[in-house]
């Protein structure tokens, strides 16, 4: 099995203390993978993901449905709920790449908006700063930024324990 640095065909930057995020991407693409998430309080949904999670709005049927965008290829269409449609929390979650220097800020904006939403940020095993956030639809959605790893790190061991090595391996 031949592995090569995938970050040329990825929006997501390398990881790294100074990694800086890609701008905010207005074109039109064919989505290989977007998130629908129902809400019975469009406009209310709209702010928490635009000013705690970093989303834009792409476009917006009024009433009906509004296309968020983030970074490319992380789409979220938040569609009104009718009142009477019981809006079950999602059963799945969903996680979106950052990098570092977004996280505390992300987690903040968040916990402003709405008090308790957050769980971290707290690093993990396999080598990321992730923050979890329970929106208000009750949709759980990770933000993660991957972290930069010395060769020889306890972290490279980790990753090398499951087969996966770094450019400088």
């Amino acid at each position: 099995m031949s592995t090569y640095d995938a970050f040329e065909h990825s929006p997501v930057p390398a990881p790294g203390p100074d990694a800086v995020p890609p701008e905010p991407f207005h074109g039109i693409y064919g989505m290989p993978m977007f998130l629908t998430v129902p809400t019975r309080d469009l406009a209310a949904s709209v702010d928490f993901w635009a000013n705690g999670l970093g989303f834009f709005d792409l476009f917006t049927i009024p009433g009906q449905l509004t296309h968020l965008r983030r970074w490319p290829f992380q789409d979220v269409l938040l569609r009104a709920a009718p009142d009477e449609t019981a809006v079950a929390p999602p059963a799945l979650t969903v996680s979106f790449s950052a990098v570092l220097s977004q996280i505390d800020g992300i987690a903040a904006a968040c916990e402003r908006l709405r008090p308790g939403c957050t769980d971290g940020p707290r690093h993990t095993p396999w080598n990321t700063v992730d923050v979890e956030v329970v929106t208000p639809e009750h949709a759980r959605v990770i933000m993660t930024a991957a972290k930069s790893y010395d060769a020889g790190s306890q972290e490279a061991q980790n990753l090398a324990d499951v087969g996966i090595t770094g450019p400088e391996d």
